[in-house]
């Protein structure tokens, strides 16, 4: 806050002392401006009395003002909002990593809720629903109408309550029902584990505990790998995170940067930008990394993913991300609520603003949709796969081998079949792996 109110008072200052070399007419043009501003603000100060004495009930006129802020500030786009003790509070427990709720990233579209992304393993996840999702109803009250966080305030509710929701899916002919039963939201910030000789680093979110669970597990992961010479590389999983805090994308591109610009963010007045670079230190040691987004990547994954992009450090896979180039600043107010007022939109290091744009992949692969499959393709798939030479009667044995060799041929043939298992559940994350397997055969003594 003290940011802000020193950025206040040196604008006032300025404006002083360039007023006596200001024109008349560019000041009458100015005093009008202000006399306008008042006679609106006596207009409000009228209709808020009229309805006060006036409207067929009583009315709470705490929530009256409320809903005027809350009005204005969501007039100007749809992150910008007034935030009351209780909504101030709940965040403040998310950034830390931990709330109550359904396990959904939400922004509003054309009047309607739309999901951002579900949150990894929350009750929303488990349910099915996906990024791109449009939530019309819930538990059959339409949401057409509502402000984002009245559309949120429905979907809130006591732990264990179910609640319906309806939803409209591109590619479905109707709208379909939801059954979710609320739950506590724990998130763990990164999970790392291993796939073959990749390193799979999944963040679901940016906050407090963002940097320290992958930096750890990067480091418990490749320890336990042999070291990073046991590794082809890491795949950064970006994939349905929809952001969080802008510390936490920079200390995260800068576990892999050794210098340069990380992003920047421009305000309206040129003094107030900011740029944010790298220091000292490469966690590990320029290992390839492939970065995963989706269009449910959006905010501060997409800072990473564009500052690792820009300095050539990753390659990005997977489809466009969601486009929120903006930043919001939380301003604490009298009363224990908040404001979160849009401030600057941020750039990448290459000077690109991915405002309503996204950050584009360097390969475009697609998810596809599972598709179930029938019997005879199932039992079709299982003998096809069941026979080989070794399967014919009289077939010769191959005697050229030794056991070592043998068994290393084994191994690779179940690392391949593992690779293509994975294949099917995860295309993009199998295609991800592959990128790193060539990398390692191209580099000089590469198997």
């Amino acid at each position: 806050m003290k940011k802000h109110i020193v950025a206040g008072i040196v604008g006032v200052t300025a404006g002083l002392l360039g007023a006596t070399q200001v024109a008349a007419p560019l000041l009458a043009q100015d005093n009008a401006r202000s006399s306008n501003v008042y006679e609106q603000l006596d207009l409000f100060g009228d209709i808020f009395e009229r309805i006060r004495a006036q409207y067929v009930e009583e009315v709470d006129e705490s929530k009256l003002i409320e809903a005027a802020i809350d009005g204005m500030l969501t007039s100007l786009d749809p992150h910008s909002s007034y935030l009351s003790p209780d909504d101030a509070a709940s965040m403040r427990v998310q950034t830390r990593g931990e709330f109550g709720g359904l396990g959904i990233e939400v922004t509003q579209e054309e009047g309607f809720v739309k999901v951002v992304s579900p949150m990894d393993g929350t009750p929303a996840d488990e349910a099915g629903v996906e990024a791109g999702d449009f939530i019309t109803h819930v538990d059959g009250e339409s949401l057409l109408g509502l402000t984002l966080d009245e559309a949120v305030d429905l979907m809130r509710g006591p732990v264990g309550s179910e609640i319906i929701i309806t939803v409209v899916r591109e590619g479905e002919a109707e709208p379909f029902d939801v059954s979710i039963i609320r739950d506590t939201i724990k998130l763990t910030a990164a999970r790392v584990r291993t796939e073959g000789n990749a390193v799979i680093a999944r963040v679901t979110t940016f906050n407090d505990q963002t940097t320290p669970n992958l930096q750890e597990g990067l480091n418990r992961e490749i320890e336990a790998a042999g070291g990073l010479d046991a590794v082809d590389g890491i795949v950064l999983d970006l994939r349905n995170n929809p952001g969080g805090l802008l510390t936490q994308a920079i200390r995260v591109s800068d576990t892999f940067l050794e210098k340069g610009e990380i992003v920047s963010t421009r305000g309206r007045e040129p003094e107030d930008g900011e740029r944010f670079n790298a220091t000292e230190g490469d966690l590990i040691g320029g290992k390839p990394i492939v970065v995963l987004i989706n269009g449910g990547s959006a905010s501060a994954s997409e800072i990473v993913a564009g500052a690792l992009q820009d300095h050539r450090r990753a390659i990005v896979v997977g489809t466009k991300s969601f486009g929120k180039g903006s930043v919001q600043t939380v301003m604490p107010l009298r009363g224990d609520g908040a404001m979160r007022l849009t401030t600057a939109r941020y750039y990448t290091p290459s000077g690109r603003s991915i405002q309503a744009l996204g950050v584009s992949p360097d390969i475009v692969v697609e998810q596809p949709r599972r598709a179930e499959a029938t019997e005879e393709e199932e039992e079709n798939s299982l003998t096809s796969r069941s026979r080989s030479e070794a399967d014919l009667r009289g077939s010769l044995d191959n005697d050229s081998l030794t056991e070592d060799q043998i068994r290393q041929i084994e191994e690779e043939r179940a690392a391949a079949e593992e690779a293509a298992k994975l294949r099917e559940e995860d295309y993009q994350l199998a295609y991800a792996i592959d990128i790193l397997k060539g990398l390692r055969a191209l580099k000089p003594g590469g198997e």
